[in-house]
């Protein structure tokens, strides 16, 4: 399952990837950069600089001053500015969604290869997405921005509640309320002050949350898998329960529609090279597709994990590898495997949570360097073993560990 990339670099010149990561993630991005030649430059928070990072796959690591990890753009502008005295920027790589905008900008500064900052929006603007999801005839739940109160009002009287609001610009999901009234909506609004424009207000659609994760290269789609979360995240995360996800199988009924609209989504959007993570929902009224968000990233929360589990493919690595290739060396997909995974996560109330209890032979990892948290991946032939094995281990982790506190706020502004 092996995949490759040819390099296009001069023998003289060695390729230089800078990463951003203002979180703690993207190590076999980093690890794949290093064996594949390049000088691997690193780009993260003061506050994560005691992480586990591979530094033996890392030739430098500069630390940007963070208030909740959230960096200023002006002072990555400058930073990275300044390094490009003495280094030969080639790439420029977001490793999270947080750290999007500010490498699509860095791009076009130093007129590096990559996408720059209007194709970023698609990607990171929840507003922008939808708009752009409309335009192309994609399904999307009704939605305005939260600018103008009159246009808000005949949203509210013509869309029936509840209604979401959600931050434009915020990962997960971190931010986003159920509203059920049009009193609660005015009083949140008040609260949020002049910080409203950041925010759009969407018809809250019931119903079953799937995610797609592929990888593009020179516009063409090269590999991508379906799964479906248990609950949807925004209630895992919201009112507290066990968080699951597991793969569908490549060709089942239930895979092909979401694969299909997933790469019109992406090719729509304008991504020419690189991963994304996609999340639809299928309305449990009306049984149709909805386009919820899109991103230019690897997927959170252990997913690459999964998708390795079940196919084999390492979506850190493979993005590295066609990030160096840069569309002017070949890229080649590795084949992908067929079996069936599912992914357990939830946070714990004891600090370093046992899990020998559960010992069948479909577990293939376990989350232990993690405080506080709990985590199981499970592998098999046979999807419907995966999903039995999900609903009895979540029932049994909310008996033995679950713990549960509000979602984070952060800043998107």
């Amino acid at each position: 399952m092996s995949s490759s990339v040819t390099s296009s670099s001069s023998p003289d010149h060695q390729l230089t990837v800078l990463c951003l990561a203002s979180y703690y993630k993207g190590t076999d991005f980093l690890c794949e950069c290093h064996r594949q030649g390049c000088r691997t430059l690193l780009l993260t928070s003061h506050s994560l600089e005691h992480e586990d990072w591979p530094r033996e796959s890392i030739d430098e690591i500069f630390y940007m001053p963070d208030v909740q990890k959230q960096w200023k753009l002006e002072d990555a502008l400058l930073g990275v500015s300044y390094m490009a005295r003495t280094e030969n920027i080639d790439r420029v790589v977001a490793l999270d969604d947080f750290d999007v905008e500010t490498a699509a900008t860095l791009r076009e500064h130093l007129r590096v290869p990559g996408m720059g900052d209007t194709t970023a929006r698609y990607f990171r603007d929840k507003l922008a997405m939808r708009t752009k999801a409309s335009e192309e005839g994609l399904l999307v739940p009704e939605f305005i921005h939260v600018l103008n109160y009159a246009r808000l009002g005949e949203f509210m009287d013509r869309v029936p509640p509840p209604w979401v609001l959600k931050p434009r610009s915020m990962a997960g999901s971190m931010g986003i309320k159920k509203i059920r009234t049009a009193e609660k909506l005015w009083a949140a609004l008040e609260i949020l002050g002049d910080q409203q424009s950041f925010y759009l207000l969407e018809r809250y659609v019931p119903g079953d949350i799937y995610h797609v994760d592929a990888i593009f290269y020179e516009r063409e789609l090269l590999f991508s898998i379906a799964s479906r979360y248990g609950r949807p995240p925004m209630d895992v995360s919201q009112e507290g329960d066990i968080f699951t996800t597991r793969t569908l199988p490549l060709e089942s009924e239930e895979a092909a529609p979401l694969l299909a609209l997933n790469e019109k989504v992406v090719q729509a959007f304008g991504l020419v090279r690189g991963v994304s993570h996609t999340e639809f929902i299928r309305g449990r009224e009306d049984g149709k597709l909805y386009f919820l968000e899109t991103s230019a990233r690897a997927g959170g929360a252990h997913i690459v994990d999964l998708i390795e589990t079940a196919t084999g493919v390492n979506l850190w690595a493979e993005w590295a590898k066609v990030e160096i290739a840069g569309g002017k060396a070949p890229y080649q997909a590795p084949t992908p495997g067929n079996d069936s995974a599912g992914l357990l996560i939830s946070l714990a109330k004891q600090e370093h949570p046992d899990t020998s209890a559960y010992n069948d032979a479909e577990i293939v990892w376990r989350m232990d360097d993690k405080k506080h948290h709990v985590g199981l991946i499970v592998k098999s032939a046979n999807p419907a073993r995966v999903q039995e094995l999900l609903q009895n281990y979540a029932q049994r982790m909310r008996q033995d560990f679950f713990a549960w506190q509000p979602p984070l706020e952060r800043p998107n502004f």
